[in-house]
């Protein structure tokens, strides 16, 4: 298996946008407008920390200059099309694409964090059965700027004295089918000069594809790594998350164990409960057995119903019992308070139910 599955094409621009753009790009762009270098700088502040929407906010510029990149850039290319804030502060955007194509991101409020949690692809191939953003399958990978505009438009719904402090790559698609831009907008976000946010307060999550988990140690920038687990054993996981066939557990701990041994950074494996199907105490111990000596975080995350499947949130009892089990066998386990539930803040659903709404709303033939 490769780490890009089926090489997936980002969609051409109409108008090449600024986001898309590396530095050095940038750099010479100016240099062919006879504009000194350190414009860069200025242009990039804007973006990034002064949360410009526009050419024209950027007043440190001269005028010329400011026109001449509203003619040959775009600055973002997408546009908000539903937005949705929960009662317990979780705000979630549904984001169109210049080219049609629709993806979700979403900002958590935690006491003091600032989180949020962004998209790699359009859809997803890894066809998790629970899961909504894979119900139509994957259309094409983002670009980086695609992912990092999802970011500014999450930042900027902070106050002015607030700032992004978490980054999960943990919305529709899988991030390391699509490692190169997903890795060129971490290094944005995790520059100075950039969003400014740690590593150490970035994930990245993963359905466990092996051969991208070793490039991704090898890229040297100690990320966290999530693993989505969801079954303890091969026969159940290969029924939830079909990709397994080709990959089984056994290889992908053993990546994960490789990239802990590379990185440092303890693992997350996470484990969405689905009531009646892999919340039973039998398999809360086989997890333990997986489990057990590694230097690793469990997250056990009650199912959030989507609308279309057969999948259910479990019983409070079968979550006690579970969380028990774990316990008692030693796994370090957290239970994930459910955020967001009441705006569709699972990944896929917002898309998803506005697509069945505008169906339903269309006249009969």
């Amino acid at each position: 298996m490769t780490d890009t599955p089926g090489d997936l094409e980002t969609s051409p621009p109409q108008r090449r946008s600024l986001l898309d753009l590396h530095r050095d790009e940038l750099v010479g762009w100016l240099a062919e407008q006879k504009q000194p270098k350190f414009r860069a700088a200025q242009i990039l502040r804007w973006v990034y920390q002064q949360r410009a929407m526009s050419f024209e906010e950027m007043t440190d510029l001269p005028a010329k200059l400011r026109q001449r990149l509203a003619e040959d850039f775009d600055l973002f290319t997408a546009s908000v099309e539903v937005e949705q804030v929960s009662h317990d502060g979780t705000e979630k955007l549904l984001i169109r694409l210049r080219d049609g194509g629709e993806v979700e991101c979403v900002l958590l409020r935690d006491g003091p964090r600032r989180s949020i949690c962004v998209s790699s692809q359009v859809g997803c191939a890894m066809g998790c059965v629970f899961c909504a953003s894979g119900l139509d399958g994957v259309k094409r990978n983002l670009t980086h700027g695609e992912i990092m505009e999802q970011m500014l438009r999450l930042q900027r719904r902070l106050p002015a004295d607030e700032r992004l402090s978490h980054i999960v790559m943990m919305g529709m698609g899988e991030p390391l089918a699509n490692l190169d831009n997903v890795l060129a907008t971490l290094d944005i976000a995790r520059d100075a000069d950039g969003l400014g946010i740690s590593p150490r307060r970035i994930t990245i999550s993963t359905v466990g594809l092996p051969p991208a988990i070793d490039r991704l140690a090898r890229h040297g920038v100690p990320y966290n790594l999530a693993v989505s687990l969801h079954a303890p054993n091969d026969e159940l996981r290969n029924r939830l998350v079909p990709v397994n066939v080709k990959v089984g557990i056994d290889k992908i701990l053993a990546s994960a164990d490789r990239y802990f041994a590379t990185s440092g950074r303890r693992l997350t494996y996470e484990y969405v409960l689905l009531g009646g199907v892999n919340d039973s105490i039998q398999q809360a111990h086989e997890l333990v057995g997986l489990l057990r000596g590694r230097s690793a975080l469990l997250n056990v995350i009650p199912y959030n119903p989507v609308a279309g499947l057969p999948y259910k949130t479990p019983s409070a009892g079968a979550v006690t019992q579970f969380r028990e089990a774990l316990e008692q066998g030693g796994v370090n386990v957290q239970f994930r308070t459910r955020k967001g539930s009441d705006i569709d803040a699972a990944c896929g659903q917002l898309r998803r139910n506005r697509e069945q709404l505008t169906e339903s709303q269309l006249p009969l033939a």
